[in-house]
């Protein structure tokens, strides 16, 4: 495995590649053009400037996450094969610049949700949380100002503030779309880009959704292994893969992620490890690496991975807001260097028990 850190680019992110850099272990870094459009072809040239400045400080681009989808994508609906035409061109200018992996998710709408961004902790620190009672009282059109305001200053990936500004537009063009539209919408997009895919060596590695099970009636369709199954099999293609995203499958505890991760062997190109720890029903928050932190068996869920010959990159996923830090939330320097530690540790005490 690669072990990577997720960074959004220069002027988003308080963290900086050299800090970055001085993580032991740590390769790469998973990054975007943060400020790319949906639907726009990306820049070669922009693209090339991110792999300058990782290499400058030692690290390489391992992934891209994310290439965002257009909504007429998810709909099947407008300018949707202009969209895809453009979505290829990105594909080939990532595959020309030597990239191999992009994250991206289908869900409509939100691409996360959570009722808190920074609740209290029993350490001390911050966390995201969810609360589907506090959920179910939201307007869907007031989410983005109750998440905004505790944001810290930062641009919340996939809560453009653009974006947000059309919410009465998106949830319309949703209206009428059923899980089964949305699954044959996910297949044509995924069936019109594998030749590009084939061509560059390039894995897509679709995000689960998060929480998985369906937000203000908005359907989802990549929440358990029954519907990722349903997806792999759908275009079975080695390229058609997708990101195990342990806080994302783990919001519903009835998923058993190794189980989940022996099921997709060979089909799991990039992995997002962290912990959650379930209060109730439909409630959790999200909580350090560690184990005994939270609910997750994270030896096991590595122990997995491992098992099943993942050779991919791994990022520690959402951090605690610890030690006075300032940051874009979940998105930290310091708990999410501590997260590499402890799943490097994993790593090298599971690799040298089970050498393969």
């Amino acid at each position: 495995m690669k072990m990577t850190f997720r960074w959004f680019g220069p002027g988003f992110d308080s963290v900086k590649l050299e800090q970055i850099r001085q993580i032991p272990g740590v390769k790469g870094v998973i990054t975007t053009l943060y400020d790319s459009v949906p639907g726009e072809a990306w820049d070669a040239g922009k693209v090339r400037t991110l792999k300058e400045l990782a290499a400058k400080n030692g690290l390489e681009v391992s992934g891209i996450e994310s290439v965002n989808i257009h909504d007429d994508i998810k709909t099947g609906n407008g300018r949707r094969d202009e969209y895809i035409e453009n979505y290829i061109k990105t594909l080939e200018v990532l595959g020309k610049e030597d990239i191999h992996m992009v994250c991206y998710n289908f869900m409509p709408v939100f691409d996360w949700t959570r009722s808190d961004l920074a609740k209290p902790r029993h350490d001390g620190s911050t966390v995201l949380a969810y609360d589907q009672k506090m959920i179910d009282a939201i307007n869907p059109a007031d989410m983005f100002g109750n998440l905004d305001a505790k944001s810290n200053g930062f641009i919340l990936p996939g809560w453009e503030p653009e974006r947000m500004a059309r919410i009465k537009e998106l949830f319309a063009a949703y209206e009428g779309v059923s899980e089964q539209n949305l699954f044959d919408n996910l297949v044509y997009f995924l069936k019109a880009i594998m030749p590009v895919c084939d061509k560059y060596d390039i894995n897509m590695a679709i995000h689960p959704d998060d929480p998985a099970w369906p937000v203000f009636d908005l359907p989802r369709i990549i929440t358990d292994k029954e519907h990722i199954l349903k997806m792999l099999n759908a275009v079975p293609n080695v390229h058609n893969g997708i990101t195990l995203c342990t806080g994302s499958l783990g919001t519903n505890p009835q998923n058993d992620l190794p189980d989940i991760i022996r099921a997709c062997k060979g089909r799991i190109h990039f992995a997002h490890l962290r912990n959650l720890w379930h209060e109730a029903p439909g409630k959790f928050e999200e909580a350090a690496h560690l184990s005994a932190d939270g609910t997750f068996d994270m030896y096991a869920i590595t122990k997995a991975l491992y098992e099943t010959g993942f050779d991919g990159p791994i990022r520690p996923d959402h951090g605690r807001a610890i030690w006075g830090e300032v940051a874009m939330p979940g998105y930290g320097l310091y708990d999410r260097a501590l997260g590499c530690a402890y799943l490097n540790g994993l790593w090298e005490a599971i690799s040298k028990a089970n050498p393969r």
